[in-house]
């Protein structure tokens, strides 16, 4: 063989040196993998998948997938989350409550860094409406409300508020076969046996979580006969002749499914509201004539029978004007009706006193006292009753011609409503209530939407106080208020109790000395002085006013006439006045400018049963009304004695 040339060599040594090097560089095949870049992450499933808006609490999020390495991050809504890696299937995020502010979809996703690496797909995350909070369910009436022993199966009616599509009625704490109506009545199918044994059984209502609960308890009673009904109150008790129909309302106790009222004697349509309480349609032809109509109600057999009676009182205009109060300007008056339940309004003869009735318009049950705005745009009424739920009515004043309107259904008051007064700032309206049938009275306080003139209870009520708060008076500065007790717990005589006045409301801050049966407190127009009428000593406590922190101080007593009741001192602060219901007349007084002590004038015949006593402000002008004549007295004031003289008088 030929040995090779030196050329031939070197050819051969070239090649393989370069095929070594391309070998050792990687490179020349595409079998051959880049391992120096990260790679792009992939998400299959979450979880959680939602959340709550509005939630409270961060949100631990699985992520799981593949591709995920030790610097993966997740992001939520488009931000970076603090992210612990688990494995390069899995993830954990730490998403915040923030997060969830509102409801819609945010996007989660995985994003690995460079090199290589990017972001995975996209997967919906829900942030979801909160569940609504179901309410609390009450309950106002059943129907029928009794049922004799072993009936058949019936439908029972529940009428009440808050109920809901899913509500439940039970019978005796058994759930029945449930109908929702409205948001204010269901019916239940109840079964035979639920009425095969004789007592009072409970029904109530349930309305589930989220929320809900269990409604107050109407009691249903099966019994071997009906009972004989007994009724204890009329509302109302009067009407004016010539009227026109109306419902009456009839508190008692001993009613059944089937009572009826008998008006004279006759049946009149009648809806069973509970075992105490029902109403009746009176129709105009009932209440034609003035005079008595006897009012009874009726329980078929087995047993039953016929109530007591009790009288309804049919009278030309209103019927036993309780207060009087006028407007600001002087140029409108208004009475309150407490029989016939309704409030007369007044137009003034500014020049002479004199009042034209405009009409009337119906009140709540027994309106016992009123409050005018300061504003002169709104007018208050007090409704007492202990049958009936308490209340206060709400009035928009025309500024041309008096007339009232009803803002709204009337805002509940505390116990029974007694007395109204607004500050002069026109920020709160007070009411002083009595006891009724609880231990205490109370005093709460209302806020004035200067707008529309709505009240809205405050949290803030007083319950401490007398049994019988009569009447409640509020100082000219706006700074104090007063309030006169009938009756106290522990105290005779009663006492005045003396509150400041911030922008928030009352605070209790001491009590004055008064006498026997306190009926009435007043404030001298002049800040200085203040008054109470005592029914029980047949006299006025006089007191004088610390400007810097109201309190009062006792000045002495003066004699009035038989069971004083109201108290009113002229813009002047010069002149005082109390009505005496027990003798019918007014007793006068001059003021001492700097003691604030009263010396009598003598006194001037009123109507029967004169109640309350108002002055017209910046004018010499006085008025009384008379429950038991169903009028009002006008006066003039002789403005060097102080003198009434009796101009005439209106009726209500």
């Amino acid at each position: 063989m030929k040995s090779r040339t030196p050329l031939t060599s070197a050819l051969v040594i070239l090649v393989v040196v370069n095929l070594v090097l391309l070998t050792a560089c990687g490179g020349g095949g595409t079998t051959s993998t880049d391992r120096s870049g990260n790679p792009l992450p992939t998400i299959t499933v979450i979880s959680p998948t939602s959340a709550v808006a509005g939630s409270k609490a961060d949100v631990a999020l699985t992520v799981n997938g593949t591709n995920f390495i030790s610097a993966s991050v997740v992001n939520f809504a488009g931000a970076a989350r603090t992210t612990a890696f688990v494995s390069s299937t899995q993830l954990t995020a730490a998403i915040p409550a923030a997060a969830f502010a509102s409801a819609g979809t945010a996007a989660v996703t995985v994003t690995n860094p460079a090199p290589g690496g990017g972001t995975s797909n996209a997967v919906p995350f829900t942030i979801v409406n909160p569940a609504p909070i179901n309410p609390t369910p009450t309950i106002t009436s059943v129907s029928p409300i009794s049922a004799i022993i072993g009936g058949a199966a019936f439908t029972l009616t529940v009428n009440g508020t808050n109920f809901i599509s899913s509500s439940t009625v039970t019978f005796n704490g058994n759930v029945r076969v449930t109908t929702f109506i409205s948001t204010t009545q269901l019916t239940a199918a109840i079964q035979a046996s639920d009425i095969a044994n004789v007592g009072t059984f409970e029904v109530t209502v349930i309305n589930r979580a989220p929320g809900g609960g269990i409604s107050n308890a109407s009691v249903f009673a099966v019994q071997t006969s009906n009972p004989t009904p007994h009724i204890v109150a009329l509302d109302p008790s009067g009407a004016a002749a010539g009227g026109p129909a109306f419902t009456l309302r009839v508190g008692g106790y001993g009613f059944t499914a089937n009572s009826v009222l008998r008006w004279n004697g006759n049946d009149r349509p009648t809806t069973i509201l509970g075992a105490d309480t029902l109403t009746a349609q009176i129709p105009a032809s009932d209440i034609v004539a003035t005079g008595t109509a006897t009012v009874s109600v009726f329980n078929p057999s087995p047993g039953g029978g016929s109530s007591n009676s009790l009288d309804f009182t049919i009278a030309t205009g209103g019927v036993s004007p309780q207060s009087v109060a006028v407007d600001p300007t002087g140029k409108f008056a208004y009475v309150t009706n407490s029989v016939s339940n309704d409030i007369s309004m007044y137009t003034i003869n500014t020049a002479i006193g004199t009042l034209t009735l405009n009409g009337r318009i119906a009140a709540g049950a027994n309106p016992v006292s009123m409050a005018v705005h300061p504003s002169g745009k709104f007018l208050y009424v007090a409704n007492n009753t202990e049958a009936f739920v308490n209340n206060v009515s709400m009035y928009t004043i025309d500024p041309n011609t008096g007339t009232l309107t009803l803002i709204a259904p009337p805002v509940l008051a505390y116990t029974c409503s007694q007395s109204i007064a607004s500050d002069p700032l026109g920020r709160f309206v007070y009411v002083a209530s009595t006891a009724c049938e609880d231990d205490i009275g109370s005093v709460v306080t209302y806020t004035v939407n200067a707008t529309n003139g709505i009240l809205t209870p405050t949290s803030e009520v007083f319950y401490d106080i007398g049994l019988y708060p009569s009447s409640i008076a509020v100082h000219p500065s706006g700074k104090f208020a007063y309030v006169a007790n009938f009756a106290y717990q522990t105290f005779t005589p009663t006492p005045i109790e003396i509150f400041s006045i911030d922008s928030h409301g009352l605070t209790l801050i001491g009590t004055a000395a008064a006498g026997v049966n306190s009926t009435s407190v007043t404030v001298a127009p002049s800040g200085k002085f203040a008054y109470a009428a005592n029914a029980g000593d047949n006299d006025l406590s006089t007191y004088t006013i610390d400007s810097t922190n109201g309190t009062l101080t006792p000045n002495g007593t003066i004699a009035a006439g038989a069971g004083p009741t109201s108290v009113a001192v002229d813009p002047t602060s010069k002149f005082a006045y109390a009505v005496n219901a027990g003798s019918n007349n007014i007793s006068m007084y001059t003021i001492d400018a700097t003691t604030g002590l009263l010396t009598s004038i003598g006194t001037v015949n009123a109507g029967v049963a004169p109640s309350s006593i108002t002055i017209l402000p910046s004018s010499n002008f006085a008025y009384v009304t008379n429950s038991g004549s169903n009028d009002v007295s006008i006066y003039s004031i002789d403005t060097s004695t102080g003198a009434l003289t009796l101009i005439g008088t209106v009726g209500t």
